[in-house]
C-alpha cells in the first residue's frame, strides 16, 4: 500500500523553491495553490506573477524536483499566471487596465513603434491580455506594422471606440482615422483631447499590459499622456551611438520630472552578424549600458540589426510572428519577459512593502 504524503511535507518542500525575481520561496509568496494529495499522487497549481515570467521554466523544473524528493510518484502540475495590478486608479474604459507601460525616446528613428510592437505580440503570445496605443499623432506607424487598415464597426451607437485587434492584441492609433497621407496639425489642445479619448473612450476591456508607443520628443503628447492616466513605468530606446544616447537622456529624464518609474533602457540596432561571424557595431556600441548605469537603471536588452525586422514591420507582421527563431525575435521577447516581470515586481511591492524585493536580469 502506497504511503500517504502529508501536506506539511509537500509544504515544506516547495517552501524550499525559490522565485528568483523575489528571492522569495513559493509557499510564503502564497505562489502555491489548490494543493490536492492522493496516496503519490500529488496536484498542484503554481501562480506566477505573469505569463511571460523569464524563470518559468526554471520554477517548474524546481517544484517537480521537489515533489519528487518529497515521496511524489505522479505529479499533475499546473502552471499560471495572475499579472497584479498597479494599484493606480484609471478612469473610464481604461479601468480594467492592470499595468501602462510607456516605450519612449528623446528622439525619432531609434524604434521605438518596432519595440513596442513586438513586445506587445510577445506578450500575448505569453498568454498575456495586451493593448498597444500608438501615442504619435504626427507620426502613427503601428497600423502599417501591425497589418491593419481600419477600426471595426463599433457594436452600438455608444459612443465607445473599439479597438482593433491583430496577433491577440488590442489596438488603438490615429492612423485608423485619417487618411495616410493626411498631416495632423494639432496644437497641445487638441493632442490632450485625442490622448484623452484614445485611454478612456476605447473599449480595452480587461488588460494586463497596456503598451504605449510615445512619439518622439519630450512635448505636449508626453505631458498629456502623464496627465491622463497614470502610468506604470517607462522604457528608454536608444541607438548605441552617442547624438542617439544624448536625446535618450532627455527623454529618461523627462519620465523623472513627470514622476514616472524608470524601468530601464533598451539599445535596438546594436549590432549586425555578418554570414561570415563577424559583428559589426553599425552605430557604435555601449550607449545605452552607458545611460543605464547614468540613470541607476537596469539596461534590459540590446537588439541586434535584422533585415528581416524591417521586413516584418513593412509587411505587418511583427519579427516574434514572422521569425520567432531569429536573433531580434529572441531579443524582443526577452525584453518583453523582462518589462513584464519589472511591472509585476513594482506592483506587488506597491501593495506590501514588508516584501523585500529584488529584480534579476537574465
Amino acid at each position: 500500500m502506497a504511503n500517504q504524503i502529508t501536506e506539511e511535507a509537500i509544504l515544506a518542500a516547495l517552501s524550499k523553491v525559490q522565485e528568483p525575481a523575489f528571492n522569495r520561496d513559493l509557499v510564503s509568496l502564497n505562489a502555491v495553490q489548490d494543493l490536492q494529495i492522493k496516496g503519490e499522487d500529488v496536484t498542484v497549481r503554481v501562480v506566477l506573477v505573469t505569463p511571460a515570467h523569464p524563470f518559468a521554466a526554471q520554477i517548474e523544473n524546481d517544484v517537480r524536483v521537489a515533489l519528487a524528493a518529497a515521496g511524489a510518484k505522479k505529479i499533475n502540475l499546473k502552471i499560471e499566471a495572475d499579472v497584479p495590478h498597479d494599484g493606480r486608479q484609471r478612469a473610464g474604459m481604461a479601468a480594467g487596465v492592470k499595468n501602462v507601460i510607456a516605450i519612449a525616446s528623446g528622439k525619432g528613428g531609434v524604434g521605438k513603434s518596432t519595440v513596442s510592437a513586438n513586445v506587445a505580440v510577445a506578450l500575448s503570445k505569453a498568454g498575456a491580455r495586451v493593448g498597444l496605443l500608438d501615442a504619435d499623432i504626427y507620426g502613427p506607424n503601428i497600423p502599417t506594422m501591425m497589418g491593419v487598415a481600419q477600426l471595426p464597426k463599433p457594436p452600438d451607437s455608444s459612443g465607445k471606440l473599439t479597438p482593433a485587434e491583430a496577433y491577440g492584441v488590442k489596438m488603438m492609433s490615429i492612423g485608423f482615422l485619417v487618411k495616410p497621407e493626411q498631416a495632423m496639425v494639432w496644437r497641445g489642445p487638441m493632442l490632450h483631447n485625442a490622448m484623452r479619448q484614445f485611454i478612456n473612450d476605447v473599449d480595452w476591456g480587461e488588460l494586463d499590459y497596456l503598451i504605449v508607443d510615445m512619439p518622439p520628443g519630450t512635448g505636449d503628447v508626453q505631458l498629456s499622456l502623464a496627465q491622463t492616466t497614470p502610468l506604470s513605468g517607462g522604457v528608454i530606446v536608444t541607438l548605441p551611438q552617442k547624438v542617439s544616447v544624448d536625446d535618450a537622456r532627455r527623454g529618461a529624464e523627462m519620465f523623472r520630472q513627470l514622476r514616472v518609474p524608470l524601468m530601464g533602457i533598451i539599445e535596438n540596432m546594436s549590432y549586425l552578424d555578418l554570414p561570415d561571424g563577424q559583428r559589426v557595431d553599425v552605430f557604435g556600441s555601449g550607449g545605452g549600458e552607458l545611460l543605464a548605469k547614468e540613470f541607476s537603471v537596469p539596461f534590459i536588452g540590446s537588439v541586434p540589426l535584422d533585415p528581416q525586422v524591417r521586413v516584418g514591420s513593412d509587411a505587418g507582421a511583427p519579427v516574434v510572428h514572422s521569425h520567432p527563431d531569429s536573433a531580434a525575435a529572441k531579443a524582443f521577447t526577452g525584453i518583453a519577459k523582462d518589462i513584464s516581470l519589472k511591472a509585476s515586481v513594482a506592483a506587488l511591492s506597491t501593495q506590501s512593502q514588508s516584501i523585500p524585493i529584488r529584480i534579476v536580469d537574465e
